[in-house]
């Protein structure tokens, strides 16, 4: 008998350690990232670009993007507001591109996948450019996520953030600027954001062997009652 109540302390406390493991490592954090990954695109020609937040398992109510790139390679020319937020602020500098989301009422918030804003870029030369977003928490001009809470908490996880390889080769035919044909980019008419996985290969493992787990836990519980 004594020995069946600590094999059942001792699952018990297995489980509860299990379950709040998992719960832990189950919340998402959000992060930034564009619709492409990689464009191919010509000299002259232009393309687009669309600033999508994750916010992962947070409400939100703002974000900052700071996106870098060679501006010896291409040229940012406007921004044109996105979706997901009401409101948003945007500034054209020299190799860089900041645009900020907001909601207009602080009691509201927002949540899920979305587009901030659409980027039409001009391509200047041949090469290759590789867009980023600039995330160092330990600086204030930093892409930023800021949660809905009182204490306006930055939920970014840098290290998630995406990038964009654009590929410029050759030259328009007519040399003034057009609109980059679909292979280069995708239409931002038409870009499902909905469809963009939330979590990566590991996550999604783990969420469905997780139940599996627990099931297997609370047997041999009861194998001991």
């Amino acid at each position: 008998m004594l020995r069946q109540d600590k094999y059942r302390r001792w699952l018990i406390t297995v489980l509860f350690l299990f379950l709040f493991f998992f719960s832990a490592k189950g919340v998402e954090a959000g992060f930034l990232k564009f619709d492409n990954a990689a464009v191919d695109t010509t000299v002259n020609n232009t393309f687009q670009l669309q600033v999508l937040v994750d916010t992962g398992s947070d409400e939100i109510n703002s974000i900052d993007a700071y996106i870098t790139y060679d501006e010896s390679m291409i040229e940012a020319q406007s921004v044109a507001a996105g979706s997901f937020f009401p409101s948003i602020a945007q500034n054209l500098a020299t190799g860089k591109v900041y645009v900020a989301g907001y909601v207009d009422d602080p009691a509201t918030s927002k949540t899920g996948i979305g587009s901030v804003a659409t980027i039409t870029f001009k391509a200047i030369k041949n090469g290759t450019v590789t867009l980023a977003y600039f995330c160092d928490t330990t600086v204030n001009e930093s892409s930023k996520i800021i949660k809905n809470d009182i204490n306006a908490t930055n939920v970014i996880v840098c290290s998630s953030n995406g990038t964009s390889t654009v590929t410029v080769g050759g030259s328009s035919t007519d040399g003034t600027p057009t609109s980059t044909d679909s292979a280069g980019t995708t239409d931002t008419s038409t870009t499902d954001t909905s469809s963009l996985p939330a979590a990566g290969i590991v996550e999604n493992i783990l969420a469905i062997s997780i139940p599996g787990f627990i099931l297997l836990a609370i047997g041999i519980l009861f194998k001991f009652l």
